[in-house]
């Protein structure tokens, strides 16, 4: 028989032997599951044997007719590996096939990649599982039955430890603000109000209870609404009402709070105030998109500005205006428990194009002029800072000022002589207003230097870096210009188009590791993003949310991706970052601030609708112990609020773990662009429950 006949015979007696053993596997599959025994080999042992098998058989021939003569035609070779070749694929395809059929009597993966892509952080996972792993092991039909069982289990009162959820705290903690506890603050110098500052609890003091809100808690009005009303119940401090009645900041409204928009030196109302500024300074040309306001007190002033495009970073200290900074996020108002005191303020250099304080009581001109300094520092150059109140038009309100002319006098003459030395240029003082400037470069500034001897040019400074720094009393350089007309550190585009040109500082390549392309890659991404959220919480588009946080803002994308819509965000960016992208956040036209999320937020409880975390527990699981980042989240967060985490599967687990213990609903969510990405995305909803109102004090 010819060589190439020979292997045909072969493949056909391996297809009988394969039709055998399909034949074998059916009936031993019919007898009762504990008759079962694995008789039969694997899928994988058999292909071997039988190519083994076809191999023996085909080669033989061969191998007689080589020992016969040393000359092989070469067209009787080519046959032999052509019938090689198609014996060997023959048969791969035919157990391709057997393999195929095996596996189909096993359970199907629906279940499994459902709860792989949607994970429910509910009690009723668990039993899901465990019937997952029942069905597996009754329908498994040969091998060894896959264990799910665990085995190395805890105690019983270790597991209670670990599962049992995390208990309320008691009412009189409803308003717990971490970093600036009343308790805790007087421990420390009221020298320069340092006692004021962010002083954060150790580690043994930091409380595994959940912050609960008000008994009659509601859900906050949707802005623009808020802005002029929020609940009485949710913030029940009636003590602005009574000692800033006459300035209209407050007024109780039966079950309501109002706010019309007045102010120590806006009695007519902040609109109005606003509209003298924009007589003085334009604010309505997309020039002046970023503000600061120094003691806001229900920020009124940044409430009226947005409407003008206009975004304010308003801040003042937990003091004895009880829960101000608390009016103005219930408001849906940015704002941030801040003071200005020893250190600096906790955002960039050449952050904001304006500043402002209204009767805010900063005494400017002392510690030689060192908070007009830090003022200095986070004004953009050619940016402006505006004044009322004391001492500005001290000849006509001394005598209610309770303050001798003389003294008035003084105070206003040592601030303008700050602001010379600082190289401010006095633009006007009209009314109860007085406004400077900031130079748009320090060609001319270093030249004075000469003549005014303090103060002096900082010297290998980081202007930027902000976060537990002490103030100096040294003037932060801007970036070296080539020309006196030339805007140091790069002239930025108007409002709108600044949101998404790209930044100075990155086409200047100031921040290493960023380019312009990379910019416009994160615009792109966004965009998908965005998208992708709205089609899982469709409330995004819809007025539901007003103040959000993004955790770990990178270069702003977020923020810049909801600027259609009535959100506004508090862009964070991680102090031990790798990039220092803040500036460049600012740049955009968006605010934001610096924070170590070990540590809690300057903010009060219930101050934010949506929360979105990127890699933030990547970056912090071996700093500190994620739980208290989960518990500082949830005390941000307000009843019913919406958390978007993104991190890897085995990441998530573990904050799944630990929100389903935090009364949170959520879900594990394949990556937008297909569950192939490695990064998943956990959605989570913190459910509506309140202090019961008999709770211990």
């Amino acid at each position: 028989m010819s060589p190439q006949y020979a292997a045909s015979a072969t493949f056909y007696k391996s297809f009988a032997q394969t039709k055998s053993f399909i034949r074998a596997s059916q009936k031993q599959s019919r007898k009762p599951k504990e008759q079962e025994q694995p008789v039969v080999p694997s899928s994988l042992s058999f292909l071997v044997s039988v190519v083994v098998i076809v191999v023996k058989e085909t080669a033989g021939p061969m191998a007689k007719d080589n020992s016969g003569s040393l000359k092989i035609h070469p067209s009787e070779s080519k046959r032999r590996r052509v019938t090689y070749i198609f014996s060997v694929s023959g048969l791969c395809v035919l157990f391709y096939i057997l393999g195929a059929w095996q596996n189909s009597t096993t359970p199907t993966l629906n279940q499994r990649s459902d709860l792989a892509s949607k994970v429910e952080c509910d009690n009723d996972f668990p039993r899901s599982t465990e019937s997952l792993s029942s069905s597996s092991s009754s329908s498994s039909s040969e091998g060894e039955t896959l264990d799910f069982q665990a085995h190395h289990q805890l105690s019983f009162n270790d597991t209670f430890m670990v599962m049992e959820k995390f208990p309320p705290c008691a009412l009189n903690f409803s308003e717990y603000t971490p970093c600036q506890d009343l308790t805790r603050c007087k421990k420390f110098a009221r020298a320069m109000l340092a006692y004021r500052e962010r002083h954060c609890p150790a580690q043994h003091e930091l409380i595994r209870c959940l912050i609960p809100a008000p008994p009659k808690y509601k859900t906050p009005f949707k802005w623009p609404r808020s802005r002029d009303y929020a609940w009485y119940d949710n913030i029940p401090h009636r003590e602005l009402s009574i000692e800033k009645a006459v300035q209209n900041w407050i007024q109780v409204e039966g079950d309501r709070f109002r706010f019309p928009g007045g102010g120590t030196m806006f009695p007519r109302g902040a609109d109005v105030y606003i509209d003298d500024i924009n007589a003085l300074v334009s604010l309505t040309d997309g020039d002046i998109r970023t503000a600061i306001d120094t003691g806001c007190g229900v920020a009124s002033w940044g409430a009226y500005l947005l409407k003008r495009d206009i975004l304010t970073m308003s801040f003042a200290p937990r003091d004895t205006h009880e829960a101000q900074v608390q009016f103005a996020l219930e408001r849906g108002v940015p704002a941030m428990i801040g003071v200005m005191a020893t250190q600096r303020l906790p955002y960039p250099a050449r952050a904001f194009d304006m500043a402002h304080c209204s009767r805010c009581l900063i005494p400017w001109q002392d510690f030689d002029g060192l908070y007009l300094i830090e003022v200095d520092r986070v004004l953009r150059p050619g940016g402006y800072w505006i004044l009322s109140g004391p001492p500005i038009r001290w000849k006509k309100y001394y005598v209610g000022w309770e303050r001798t002319q003389e003294d008035l006098k003084q105070e206003q003459d040592s601030i303008e002589d700050v602001a010379k030395r600082l190289c401010w240029k006095k633009v006007i003082e009209k009314g109860d207003l007085a406004i400077w400037q900031k130079p748009i470069n320090h060609a001319e500034c270093i030249q004075s230097r000469r003549i005014y001897k303090t103060p002096h040019i900082c010297k290998n400074d980081n202007a930027d870096a902000a976060w537990y720094r002490k103030m100096e009393a040294c003037i932060t350089p801007l970036p070296e210009v080539s020309s006196s007309s030339e805007v140091a550190g790069g002239e930025l585009q108007k409002w709108p188009q600044r949101a998404f040109s790209v930044p100075p500082r990155i086409s200047k390549g100031t921040v290493p590791g960023l380019t312009v392309k990379k910019f416009e890659d994160d615009n792109t991404v966004w965009k998908e993003r965005i998208e992708y959220y709205k089609r899982i919480i469709p409330p995004l588009s819809q007025g539901r949310y007003r103040n959000a946080m993004d955790m770990n803002a990178y270069l702003g994308g977020f923020a810049a991706a909801l600027m259609d819509y009535p959100i506004w965000v508090m862009n964070v960016v991680p102090a031990n970052s790798d990039y220092d992208t803040l500036g460049v956040i600012y740049e955009r036209g968006f605010i934001g601030t610096y924070q170590d999320w070990c540590e809690a937020f300057s903010t009060y409880p219930r101050t934010y609708d949506l929360i979105h975390a990127s890699a933030i527990f990547s970056i912090y699981q071996d700093r500190c112990d994620i739980t208290y980042i989960l518990l500082e989240m949830d005390r941000l967060l307000r009843p019913e609020g919406t958390v978007i985490v993104r991190d890897t599967v085995d990441v998530l687990t573990k904050v799944q773990g630990i929100a389903e213990r935090m009364r949170w609903k959520c879900k594990i969510m394949d990556h937008e662009s297909g569950p192939f990405n490695p990064e998943k995305i956990l959605f989570a909803v913190k459910t509506y429950w309140t202090a019961a109102p008999s709770t211990q004090q």
